[in-house]
């Protein structure tokens, strides 16, 4: 028998085969699984594909990611088919008759990530049966550790989601952080690990979402979609320090997700806070 490729066999290639046949359908939001055995950033490569023209529905993935980057520019890294790092394209601002989707106003982009952290957690807890949670805006928690991170950035008039979850990472090739340290779908003790299905049902979900908050002018509220962020998010009720873009802080009890997405913190003094956009540390 011919000796494998692959020197880790519990971390088997993606097949873009089988996933374009179970989720490039008609009636589907995907139109096309793009995988990379090597790139620098996903969410480079899909961006570059929507200045181009490239139809909403574009999944790029790759087994490897060289030069990815989370939030505020942090890198993410992950050995070769340990995780899923993946970007999709979407165009929320153009209209789609045949689907009965008025365009989105820009204003409510900002739902398109906590929207896909929505579909991870759940995707994880159904396949990987790993007790997660959402840490807002959109990092996925497992045992109070850091498994996945999402970053949304526009790209003309499209808006491309990337998305880095840890399935099989080890403990030590986790990579070192200032923030939350990290772990994996396996070290939390996920009772399956195979990324296939996991990918999957993370790129149907998002499509389900999707559609109920295209048909709702992308009203998060009348789509369902603010009552499941909340239900899934883990910082409201904590006690939380918001770091804030321009050198500021603010610290109180996470009080609520608004209808705008933005965290609100209701500080010692009764006073509340909206928050829209910084790094939120719980504090125990």
């Amino acid at each position: 028998m011919p000796a494998s490729p692959y020197t880790d066999l519990d971390r088997p290639p993606l097949s873009s085969r089988g996933l374009e046949r179970a989720l490039v359908t008609p009636s589907s939001l995907w139109t096309k699984i793009d995988i990379r055995a090597e790139t620098g950033s996903t969410n480079a490569d899909a961006a570059a594909a929507a200045l181009r023209g490239e139809p909403e529905g574009l999944v790029v993935v790759a087994e490897q990611q060289t030069a990815g980057r989370g939030r505020r520019d942090r890198q993410w890294t992950s050995p070769p088919r340990a995780g899923l790092t993946l970007s999709v394209l979407l165009r929320p601002g153009v209209a789609d008759p045949e689907r009965g989707w008025p365009a989105a106003p820009t204003g409510v982009y900002g739902w398109l990530p906590l929207m896909t952290g929505v579909a991870l957690v759940e995707a994880v807890r159904r396949v990987a049966e790993v007790e997660a949670a959402l840490k807002w805006p959109n990092d996925l928690l497992a045992d109070e550790r850091k498994c996945a991170g999402i970053l949304a950035e526009v790209s003309g008039d499209a808006v491309v989601v990337g998305i880095g979850l840890n399935v099989t990472t080890r403990a030590e090739e986790l990579p070192e952080t200032n923030g939350l340290p990290a772990t994996s779908l396996r070290l939390a003790g996920a009772a399956a690990t195979d990324r296939d299905p996991i990918l999957r049902a993370l790129l149907r979900g998002i499509a389900g979402w999707y559609g109920g908050w295209r048909e709702a002018g992308g009203d998060a509220e009348l789509s369902g979609l603010l009552g499941a962020y909340r239900r899934e998010c883990a910082t409201i009720g904590r006690r939380v320090r918001a770091l804030l873009p321009g050198g500021g802080e603010i610290t109180g009890e996470a009080a609520d997700v608004d209808n705008n997405g933005q965290l609100v913190i209701r500080s010692a003094d009764g006073g509340e806070h909206r928050v829209s956009a910084g790094d939120v540390l719980h504090v125990r």
